[in-house]
């Protein structure tokens, strides 16, 4: 008999009633570590190692290529959404790719023939002018020239060519060199730009004096073997996706999720077996699952790593709607424990609203958790900031949403060539949230604070605990539930992040 305080995990999930996050909580370890002491490294997938189990979900209000590079930079990874023609999603993973830090390498360029009122444009638009000249206004181009707030400040006529006006005599830097040598050359040119150019003189990159400040290295960074940032991207079980895939691997992709609301289909099991096949290096995550029976079909199939969840989302209706799906902190240890058999890693997809979700799905199995709401209000999520009641958001939307689904996101759903149809999810807003590079260190310190209370110094000694029983749950009660966040107040002030 265990007389220990409180459950196993094993006990708690025991039950004919599904269980979300907020169900139970987890009972506290024994403190003998910092919290810097803990580390966070994990497995996305089979051959895929992260610094931090943060994903973001292949959403077209979440994930492009932005989201993904600043996260592959904070030890995260992002997963391009597919909602797209291949070649916009195809450009999305170059430019994570082809991303060097400190190195702008999607700069804006124009041509001799554009005037001072482009730069003008250009300037009210993103805030910045000195804007490299090239011969076609466009990258990889010759370079001949710079604009800069000197050469048009006092200029009355906005009509006349920029070839009248830029200079020619350019400080460049060759492709190749260091962000040190780069931030070197800068300094003692005392220049505001500097056009980093091949051995032709084509412009390939920029790099600005105002991001001196920033440019910092990222030792945490998520890198493949060539030292190039890691990113996904996400694609559909239709045969017409093979060309997809085609276009991904081309760009470098590292892994690439299937990406089916319900996975146990004959079509998704084709698709991993043929991606397995034809790109052998290529890491693939199957799902969505949540059920032993769904994880047994895709991981003989293949699959390198599984994608737990369905409905759990907060702009999700799949439950409600197709009345199948399954509480998401249940799904997640019954997935997670059957998967761990056979060494595979889940990803713990939905349902997640704060830091203490992030530690509940780990503590119950998962390798790393996908998170879409909790970053569509960054400033790396594509989009415009919009003011409604006085409150800065932007907009975030369901993929089975009404609006989503006009726009191709039915492939999740087998619902594209449907006359009617039927959403499974919503479209919203979410608040501000700032950048992820403040954001993340925020949610990772909070998540290290939350495994020394736990007693455990990693992932891995979390999931030994786990299936040891030496980890300890107890289930809440609705009153447990609301004791245990603020209550009996009047007012008060709700911290920056939840």
């Amino acid at each position: 008999m265990d007389d220990r305080d409180g459950f196993s995990a094993q006990k708690l999930f025991d039950s004919t009633f599904g269980l979300a996050y907020n169900d139970f909580i987890i009972l506290p370890g024994y403190i003998e570590f910092l919290p810097d002491d803990v580390a966070l490294d994990t497995q996305l997938s089979r051959h895929i190692t992260l610094r931090k189990p943060l994903v973001s979900s292949p959403m077209d209000t979440v994930t492009e290529a932005k989201m993904a590079i600043t996260l592959a930079l904070l030890g995260g990874i992002g997963i391009i959404h597919y909602n797209n023609s291949i070649e916009e999603q195809v450009a999305e993973v170059r430019k994570v790719k082809r991303y060097e830090n400190g190195f702008i390498m999607e700069p804006i360029v124009l041509s001799p023939g554009h005037t001072i009122a482009d730069i003008d444009r250009i300037k009210e638009q993103y805030n910045f002018s000195g804007i490299p000249i090239t011969e076609d206004g466009r990258l990889q181009s010759k370079l001949l020239g710079i604009v800069t707030n000197r050469d048009i400040d006092f200029e009355q006529d906005r009509s006349r060519k920029l070839a009248e006006v830029m200079t020619s005599d350019v400080v460049t830097a060759e492709e190749g060199l260091s962000l040190l040598d780069a931030n070197k050359i800068l300094r003692t040119s005392k220049k505001g730009k500097l056009p980093i150019v091949d051995a032709d003189d084509n412009l390939v990159a920029l790099m600005s004096r105002n991001d001196l400040l920033t440019n910092k290295e990222f030792p945490m960074a998520s890198k493949d073997a060539g030292k190039q940032l890691r990113v996904g991207a996400a694609l559909s079980t239709h045969d017409a996706d093979k060309e997809r895939l085609k276009g991904l691997a081309d760009a470098g992709v590292d892994v690439v999720v299937v990406d089916s609301a319900q996975g146990n289909s004959i079509y998704e099991i084709a698709m991993i077996q043929y991606i397995k096949k034809t790109y052998p290096d290529i890491d693939v995550i199957g799902g969505n699952v949540v059920t032993e029976e769904q994880c047994e079909k895709l991981l003989n199939a293949g699959a390198d790593a599984l994608r737990i969840g369905m409905g759990p989302g907060s702009i999700c209706t799949t439950q409600t709607t197709m009345a199948c799906g399954r509480s998401q902190a249940t799904a997640v240890y019954r997935c997670a424990k059957y998967a761990r058999k056979f060494g595979v890693p889940v990803i713990a997809d939905g349902g997640i609203a704060n830091i203490g979700h992030i530690a509940k799905a780990l503590a119950i199995g998962a390798s790393t958790t996908m998170m879409g709401s909790m970053f569509a209000g960054t400033e790396e999520a594509p989009g415009e900031y919009f003011y409604e009641g006085g409150v800065r958001q932007k907009r975030y939307r369901g993929m089975a949403s009404q609006e989503a689904l006009q726009r191709g996101g039915g492939k999740r759903y087998f619902s594209e060539d449907e006359t009617i149809k039927v959403a499974q999810g919503v479209s919203g807003s979410v608040v501000d949230k700032g950048s992820l590079f403040n954001y993340v260190p925020y949610l990772i310190q909070g998540l290290k604070h939350a495994f020394q209370d736990m007693g455990q110094r990693s992932i891995r000694d979390l999931h030994e605990a786990l299936d040891s029983g030496a980890l300890r749950f107890e289930g809440r009660s609705l009153s447990a539930q609301i004791e245990g966040g603020v209550h009996d107040m009047y007012s008060y002030k709700q911290p920056t992040y939840m």
